[in-house]
């Protein structure tokens, strides 16, 4: 239903969730989050007034939110809520955004379904800003402030 990725897709998000390094974009320090059910990581594009953005994503591989089940979407959301706590505690941002996308019409580019949280400060223009791509050794504060924030990855049975 819904599904864009061409035949034999190497899903590159698919390897974090296996634990493999995915060069350049993601590397096993940019990952603040595994719980077993989801995995989240500093995202590797920045915009300009949001540094330290997370990719949070279901370790079992859905392409977009017509393919998530109940059971994925709770997990999802609920790690997202820690991920934004943390977010506001380590960065000291005064809000935090949410953004998800599906299909090429809204501008999904892996398809793996994946959430997008965002630290935010009043006036920042996150959605008027443009991106850039951020080296690993910038990354590394953030993944480890929100690391620490976060707190130790729980054990889950059963998944």
């Amino acid at each position: 239903m819904y599904r864009h990725a061409p035949p034999g897709y190497d899903c590159p998000f698919g390897k974090v969730v296996r634990g493999e390094e995915n060069p350049p974009w993601t590397y096993a320090a940019d990952v603040v989050w595994r719980d077993g059910s989801t995995t989240a990581w500093i995202n590797r594009r920045w915009w300009s007034n949001n540094p330290g953005a997370v990719l949070l994503v279901p370790d079992r591989h859905v392409e977009n939110l017509y393919e998530l089940d109940r059971t994925q979407a709770g997990d999802l959301h609920d790690a997202a809520r820690r991920i934004a706590l943390a977010m506001r505690k380590a960065y000291g941002c005064t809000g935090i955004s949410t953004r998800q996308h599906n299909e090429p019409g809204a501008d999904q580019e892996v398809w793996h379904y994946h959430l997008h949280v965002f630290p935010r400060w009043q006036g920042d223009d996150l959605y008027g800003s443009s991106h850039r791509n951020t080296t690993p050794e910038e990354r590394e504060p953030y993944a480890e402030r929100l690391r620490r924030t976060i707190g130790p990855w729980p054990e889950r049975s059963g998944t």
